[in-house]
């Protein structure tokens, strides 16, 4: 099983300017992809996500918005990791 990180952004966004910096470290060495999208340019994400930017997905699944937690982050990537041996 692959992680998927999906990273949902938008241009001119301070917080996810940090929040990139927050995934590029807990993701680290880890075998995830990553996709970065920018909301805006898909309407029914925008519409959904539209006040919550950034959000992480993993797996689909949303994991954390507005702001990323280094540390929960690698941790709930490495419990994804650990699932798929």
């Amino acid at each position: 099983m692959t992680v998927e990180l999906t990273f949902l952004t938008r241009s001119d966004c301070h917080l996810c300017a940090q929040a990139r910096e927050d995934v590029a470290a807990a993701v680290g060495e880890r075998d995830v992809v990553i996709a970065e999208i920018d909301i805006d340019a898909d309407e029914e994400l925008r519409d959904k996500y539209d006040w919550d930017v950034p959000v992480v997905l993993l797996n689909g699944r949303q994991h954390s918005f507005h702001r990323v937690d280094r540390g929960r982050l690698a941790q709930a990537l490495d419990a994804l990791l650990a699932r798929r041996t």
